[in-house]
This record gives structure tokens, sequence and C-alpha cells, in this order.
């Protein structure tokens, strides 16, 4: 009966652990497998880790796709990107300025 309520404690915070992780832009699933694994460790991780969609972004000089300013590969194009002079708002940056 216990085993059974350890279980039921684990799916619980790996289910908060995917929703956390997904809401800051990263994968559900392997934020719910760190969760689930190490139950309340992994769920502080997934709160405190920083979120994909501050992060300032930059235009890929050949294809014009928008990057993440810490790419150092554009991923439709493979060129290789260098420190832009300047870089453009985040996505969270984006969205409140409309």
């Amino acid at each position: 009966m216990a085993g059974g309520a350890y279980v039921v404690i684990a799916l619980s915070f790996g289910l908060a652990g995917g929703i956390v992780g997904k809401i800051k832009g990263s994968s559900f699933f392997i934020w719910f497998i760190i969760a689930t694994v190490v139950p309340v460790v992994g769920l502080l991780t997934a709160i405190v880790y920083r979120s994909e969609r501050d992060e300032l972004r930059r235009l890929c000089p050949t294809c014009g796709r928008v990057c993440k300013l810490h790419d150092a590969l554009c991923v439709r194009c493979g060129a290789e990107l260098e420190f832009p002079d300047e870089a453009l708002a985040s996505e969270n940056a984006a969205v409140t300025a409309r």
C-alpha cells in the first residue's frame, strides 16, 4: 500500500514538473521524467530553471530565421552565426509590447 502512495505522489510531481517545464518553453516529457524520478527536487528545479521565452533573439543573416542569441548555428540553414551588433527583444517582451 505504501508503494502505491509513492507512485501517485511521484506521478503528481512529475505532471506538475512537466507542466512547469512546458510553460517555460522546454520539453514536457523531459521535465516529467526528472520530476517523477526525483519528486521534490525535480519540481523545484523546473520552477527555478530559466525560461526559454526570456532569452534575447537575433535574425539569421542567411535565411532570416529568428534564433536565440546564444545559438552558434542556424537550425534552418546551418549558417554559422557571429555575435550580432544588436539583438531582438525576447518573446515575452515582444508579447507584452503589443
